[in-house]
């Protein structure tokens, strides 16, 4: 279903200024004046209009705590009033648009000349005699024939317009699927708000302004709003205002957020104050031409009010400021040269897939073979019969036979074309597109949400999987099973009565208020099930811990709610932990922190007793709680946390909050509590797979060591005996780089060969291992390497692999728009299944390649021979249209939508270099082809006297279809059919028929095929050159057919250690060459193919090249901000908008 923009309610716009006027106290024009302001003038502005930020809560009627009601009337209200929270998409092309498109290609141009030409000619009717005196023939044309001649000219027209619908239906039915995709994505995106006092989440496009969202780490902000309450939080503005250093964003400083921006540290919450084509990024999309269609109706409503009217100038100053202020990857300061090397700069040189890539070049070669041929048949048919014709037949060219030699010409011409037509593979692109489209569609239920199409095939080369640990390879479903509390190792969760009060009074309170209010414990849903846990699943298992302990965590967050923390020390992954700082009514301060117990503990000065009493805590005490507690937890696969507090003393100058190092120091060890999550049960199962697929996994994690190791143990990672390195990510620093603290390829080179487990990792480890293994040359091939994340500062390694995996659940927003798949489960085994889906789509293609390259190889020799030895094809134009058409749109929609087997797992991957016609393909390809030319030459030549009919070949121009003819091309078409079957298989397997019932999308069109067939023959007449087949006639094909079936276990038998001497093709471009274009400057994404094209001096194939065009419409859909702003017509717009404003 294709994303279209809700139909407006025009009752409730007829409505709008009521409602403006009688429920709100603030109008869109305000709204969007003051989201204009920064900082400052933001702050100044805020206090003369409304007093403070909670001012702006009571004029839009909502609660800072409870939120806005909610009800289906409020929100319907609040839409009307400001709009909804929607962008609409661009237009998709128009079916015209696209049949204008599928006519753009180079062949069926020709085509179509040369059959208008061939049509205008038919209409010339020469003088009785005429054709005698001009051309010498053992039988001259009869007038009712020549009267006939213009159905070839016709029909050819028709069968290209045909092939047009029937591509531009495709690209239809595809921009639809993408489109569908693209609304499944943005529905899947959540986000939390609260309403009517509860803390929920909705779908991104039901939030209204006026409601109150809570924003924490990670997040893409959906919409404008103003800062209510913020901890430590800071925001990449990037994208919006070109500046790389982050944003704080305070209530006393800067409050006002930007939809779009990212939040790169810490949690609070805000009210929405623009949504929609009226924030700040939808003001700027608005410029850019998406949402057109919405704009042209406010511009119609526009027009009843006066042109000076405070609400038109102030959205033009809006869309001004947004055009002037908020241009991506530039500066005020920058000047338009500037920004274009800028821009330019930044673009990355992207190589295209490994399956694209030996796509584009194996088409090239097959196109130029096929250029050949028909430029050779051309020739000889010309020049065969100029000799003939001139010096056998000694005629001589006159002004009344012209006419004559240019319908000859012509015909010739149409079949040189017609071999080019049958040779160029069209149906490459398509298989690939099918075979793709209909991958990411299953792909979805096996929870693997595709974002970038050739992330689907580029997986089934995976040769390495670094994996995060938490939720990914374990459940995520964690629980405190162990606390050292009380100077006591507890192996079982202890009772509340055997820990002192003031323990307990400090623990409740540390857990309580420094966790994210976000998370929290819910009842079951079913009255046997677990507690639901929501949030961050760590933070779970401390509140569960808590509850265990009969202590109510929320009581304390009711007493000492969010907007009470005087600040906040988010989490992130350079810190490994949390602290949140209390004001006591003394003017005391408390600190509370958690974090990784290595870390912690070493900050720890003094430990509460068995007394609940502080007492000295040295570094050897450090050490043996290490030694003692830490290690034995993490050997039992427990991620270990501890707990600490400080007091700061009434009565001194307040603290210096920013100098982090100082504050969080000398504190208190309250306990250390080891979390369990427990091993997904299917993941050692997947794991094993992957090793026997020739994939290597690696455990990439933030946890101890200790506990990775065992994880990794457990799970089949590393085996007992191995010598795999587990290494620590500063150890990992350690040996990567020189003294000058530089990475130096070849000592990572001695590295991650051998490395499985990397713990204590940070999100630069992670890339910097990620880089390293990709760009190593130490191997054979290339590594290409699947890399798993959640986090926002996960993005670059995500980047940087070949395919990124993003957890659905845990992950940030930053992570999946980072990634090319998204996993919706969080699971490794849906990683195996997208491997799986990878090496399908690559043998579909693989089964498309064999099953065509036999038809060209048969097609192109049987109408080049045939027409030199006979001056006409034996397949005409128009049943070789039809050969095309099963050929390419059937056999690719028919042989691209196999489901994957285990089986695909017990093969290696096949590299980046490896051909896509292998040895045991070229075999069966070249096997096909010499009994089906063997066949069809027999038929041709000996035919008249197997079946006592009369010989169809040196018939004259527009002659009737014949008997003989007919017979070739029915056989011909069924010997197809049958081989369409055996090009299931690509390994040498015997059994073709295996999981054929399965596929009822082959056998339909198997079946469709041949009833299509049938009509042809019986009933298709001159437009087809067909005549009717009698029933022997019809067997004798048919058994001609099968016997490809029968052949195909022949050739099977033949071992392929006796053909060393066949070629294989379709190898990726060497490596040289990649590096050749990679230096060239300027260069966006590589193109192999156009590099080819430019060698070979045959440019306008480009336009056959019918992967460019499938890219086009897959592009379509990814074009992002970026790409639109690069527009000559964006930036002249922008440019224009700047000078009006200074």
């Amino acid at each position: 279903m294709s994303r279209n923009p809700p139909a407006p309610d025009t009752t409730v716009l007829a409505r709008e200024d009521h409602y403006e006027a009688e429920d709100f106290e603030m109008t869109l024009a305000e709204l969007c004046v003051l989201m204009e302001l920064r900082s400052v003038d933001a702050l100044k502005k805020i206090k003369e209009s409304y007093g403070d930020v909670f001012g702006i809560c009571t004029r839009l009627k909502t609660s800072p705590q409870e939120g806005i009601k909610g009800d289906l009337l409020d929100v319907a209200r609040r839409q009307a009033v400001f709009g909804k929270n929607f962008i609409p998409p661009k237009k998709p092309k128009s079916f015209l648009q696209l049949i204008w498109e599928a006519l753009q290609d180079v062949t069926l141009i020709i085509l179509e000349i040369a059959a208008i030409v061939s049509l205008g000619l038919s209409f010339y009717t020469p003088s009785r005699g005429q054709n005698t005196v001009c051309v010498d023939n053992h039988s001259a044309t009869e007038e009712g024939e020549n009267e006939m001649a213009w159905i070839e000219g016709t029909t050819i027209l028709l069968s290209v317009a045909c092939v047009v619908l029937a591509t531009a239906l495709h690209d239809w039915s595809k921009e639809k699927q993408f489109r569908r995709l693209q609304h499944h994505i943005e529905k899947e995106q959540k986000f939390t708000v609260i309403r009517d006092g509860q803390v929920i989440q909705i779908p991104i496009t039901d939030i209204v302004v006026g409601d109150i969202v809570h924003i924490k780490y990670g997040d893409l902000l959906p919409a404008d709003g103003v800062l209510l309450q913020g901890n430590d939080l800071k925001m990449d503005e990037s994208s919006l205002t070109g500046e790389s250093d982050h944003a704080k964003k305070t209530l006393s400083g800067d409050p006002m957020l930007l939809s779009g921006t990212h939040v790169m540290e810490g949690s609070g919450r805000m009210i929405i104050t623009a949504v929609g084509v009226n924030s700040q990024m939808g003001i700027i999309l608005t410029l850019l031409g998406v949402g057109g269609e919405l704009e042209k109706e406010k511009v119609k409503k526009k027009k009843k009010k006066q042109d000076g009217s405070p609400e038109n100038s102030n959205k033009a100053k809006a869309q001004d400021y947004a055009a002037t202020e908020m241009q991506p990857g530039t500066s005020k300061q920058s000047t338009n040269g500037e920004e274009t090397v800028n821009r330019q700069s930044n673009l990355p040189k992207k190589e295209k897939s490994v399956l694209q890539g030996k796509l584009t070049r194996l088409a090239v070669q097959i196109g130029k073979a096929g250029l050949a041929m028909s430029t050779i048949t051309v020739v000889v048919l010309i020049v065969y019969f100029l000799i003939k014709t001139f010096l056998i037949q000694k005629h001589t060219w006159t002004a009344q036979c012209t006419p004559v030699y240019i319908k000859y010409f012509v015909t010739f011409f149409i079949i040189g074309v017609t071999v080019l037509v049958v040779a160029v593979p069209e149906g490459l692109p398509l298989a690939v597109t099918i075979s793709l489209a209909y991958s990411v569609k299953e792909m979805m239920k096996d929870n693997n949400l595709v974002r970038h199409l050739d992330a689907c095939e580029t997986m089934g080369n995976a040769t390495a999987i670094c994996s995060d640990k938490t939720g990914t390879l374990t459940t995520n479903r964690m629980a405190v099973v162990q606390a050292f509390i009380s100077e006591m190792h507890h192996k079982i969760i202890p009772a509340h009565e055997s820990i002192p009060q003031t323990t307990l009074s400090y623990l409740l309170t540390c857990i309580s208020v420094n966790c994210a209010y976000t998370s929290k414990i819910l009842p079951p849903e079913k009255e046997s099930g677990l507690p639901r846990q929501i949030g961050n699943k760590t933070e779970c298992a401390l509140l569960g811990f808590l509850l265990d302990l009969k202590q109510d965590y929320q009581a304390v967050r009711n007493q000492i709610p969010e907007e009470k923390l005087y600040k906040v020390y988010t989490f992130n992954s350079d810190r490994k932990s949390m602290s949140t700082v209390l004001k006591n009514v003394d003017g005391s301060y408390q600190i509370f922190t958690k974090g990784a117990s290595e870390i912690v503990l070493k900050k720890c000065n003094k430990i509460l007793n068995a007394a609940g009493k502080p007492k000295p805590f040295n570094s050897k005490d450090s050490d043996d709680i290490l030694k003692n507690v830490v290690e034995p937890m993490a050997s039992d696969g427990l991620r270990t946390i501890c707990l600490a507090f400080k007091d700061f003393p009434a009565g001194q100058p307040e603290p210096e909050w920013d100098n982090e190092n100082d504050i969080i120091m000398e504190l208190t060890c309250i306990a250390v509590v080891g979390i369990e999550d427990p091993l997904r049960p299917e993941v050692p199962d997947a794991i094993t797979k992957c090793q026997n697929a020739g994939i290597t996994v690696r455990m990439i994690t933030g946890d101890n060591i200790n506990t990775a190791r065992t994880i990794a143990l457990k799970c089949g990672i590393l085996h007992p005996g191995e010598t795999f390195l587990c290494l620590e990510g500063k150890e990992l620093n350690r040996l990567i780089r020189n003294g000058k603290g530089e990475i130096k390829q070849e000592l990572l080179d001695k590295i991650w060969p051998t490395l499985r487990v990397l713990a204590r990792s940070s999100p630069t480890d992670k890339h910097t291992l990620v880089k390293g293994i990709i760009d190593s040359t130490i191997s054979e091939q290339r590594q290409v390497v699947a890399v798993t994340g959640d986090g926002t500062n996960d993005a670059p390694a995500l980047k940087e692999a070949d395919v990124g995996f993003a957890m659905g659940i845990a992950g940030t927003d930053i992570a999946k728009e980072a990634s090319d798949i998204i996993l919706t489960d969080d699971n490794f085994t849906s990683i195996v299944k997208a491997v799986m889906w990878g090496r399908n789509v690559y043998d579909s293609i693989s089964k498309f390649l064999q099953f065509q390259l036999t038809v060209n190889v048969v097609a192109v020799i049987v109408v080049f021979v045939g027409a030199c030895i006979t001056q006409d094809s034996p397949l005409k134009t128009v049943q070789m249209l039809w050969v095309n058409l099963i050929m390419d749109t059937f056999a690719s929609l028919a042989l691209a939508t196999e489901k994957p087997t285990e089986s695909l797992l017990l093969r290696k991957p096949y590299g980046r270099n490896k051909p896509l016609i292998s040895r045991t393909m070229m075999k069966n390809i070249l096997g096909q082809a010499f009994y089906q030319l063997v066949v069809i030459f027999t038929l041709i030549f000996t035919g008249e006297k197997l079946f006592d009919i009369d010989s169809g070949r040196n018939a004259p121009l527009h002659s009737p279809p014949s008997n003989h003819y007919t017979i070739v091309f029915n056989t011909f078409v069924l010997m197809q059919l049958c081989n369409e079957i055996n090009a299931r298989k690509v390994h040498g397997e015997r059994n073709v028929f295996e999981g054929i019932s399965s596929n009822a999308i082959f056998c339909a069109i198997t079946a469709g095929t041949l009833i299509v067939q049938i009509l042809i023959v019986e009933v298709g007449g001159k437009p087809f050159s067909c005549t009717e087949l009698t029933v022997e006639q019809w067997l004798w094909s048919l058994f001609l057919g099968i016997g490809t079936l029968l052949w195909g276990q022949m050739i099977t038998t033949i071992p392929n250690s006796y053909l060393k001497f066949l070629t294989e093709l379709g190898h990726g471009p060497p490596k040289e060459e990649i590096l050749e274009e990679e230096l060239a400057e300027g260069a966006g994404e590589i193109d192999h193919a156009e590099r080819e094209l430019r060698h070979g001096q045959i440019l306008w194939f480009r336009g056959m090249n019918r992967i460019q065009a499938q890219s086009r419409v897959v592009n379509a859909f990814r074009t992002s901000f970026y790409e639109e702003l690069e527009k000559p017509q964006t930036q002249s717009s922008v440019r224009s908008l700047r000078e009006s404003k200074q």
